[in-house]
């Protein structure tokens, strides 16, 4: 079951650019909320709150967003923005209502379990290259997290989309799409030294001038 948290949150009227930089100097994110029809709804979210619960969230977190006290809804977080120069600064949310007896899109990440049998017993390298896959599934559905179990993974070779199971949830990602590859120990080159070549010539540091070509001449 994905994890659910509470988030709390302010109707706001004035929009535009403007606007938004006056919040975020007030410690608020600016966010709007949308989905089934409604109109899109502007909303404000206290900056400190949000960023005390970002890090345990994910994008099949479902967040339950009250909105001036009034009962919550149940959205996901379809769009995060942040400073293109501060990353660690917020400026914008975009929230997703959902409903329990609606199919939703989201993305879901892939946990490996295990230690591979190539790299146990063979040496080889666990290569994790899909790390998170799209599912269509309804909210109380949604998994935390896909467990794939690589214990009996060898050398060479993988596990693809089309080997995971969902029983609730339809993959949205192409089958044919590699999660993990165990591949044959990495062998470092060694560098061949490079010998240059010596010229038998002695090295002319300085050209002449034209003075020192007249003294020769005379």
């Amino acid at each position: 079951m994905a994890q659910q948290v509470n988030l709390a949150a302010t109707s706001r009227s004035q929009t535009g650019t403007g606007a938004a930089r006056q919040l975020r100097r007030q410690g608020q994110i600016p966010a709007v909320i949308y989905g089934h029809g409604r109109e899109p709804e502007p909303l404000a979210i206290d900056a400190g709150d949000f960023s005390r619960l970002l890090p345990s969230m994910s994008a099949s977190t479902i967040l339950d967003v009250a909105v001036d006290g009034r009962a919550p809804v149940k959205a996901l977080l379809r769009e995060l923005q942040r400073h293109a120069l501060r990353s660690s600064t917020i400026v914008h949310l975009d929230l997703y209502e959902i409903h329990a007896d609606e199919e939703v899109d989201v993305r879901v990440a892939i946990h490996l379990k295990g230690i591979p049998d190539g790299v146990r017993n063979f040496g080889g390298v666990l290569d994790f290259v899909h790390r998170e896959v799209e599912i269509r599934v309804l909210p109380g559905d949604i998994p935390a997290s896909i467990d794939v179990d690589v214990t009996d993974l060898t050398i060479g070779h993988s596990i693809f989309v089309r080997d995971l199971v969902l029983e609730k949830a339809e993959i949205l990602d192409d089958p044919d799409v590699p999660v993990c590859t165990v591949v044959a120990p990495r062998v470092e080159e060694t560098a061949t030294p490079v010998v240059e070549e010596v010229s038998s010539e002695p090295e002319l540091i300085r050209k002449p001038k034209a003075d020192d070509e007249d003294d020769d001449k005379e």
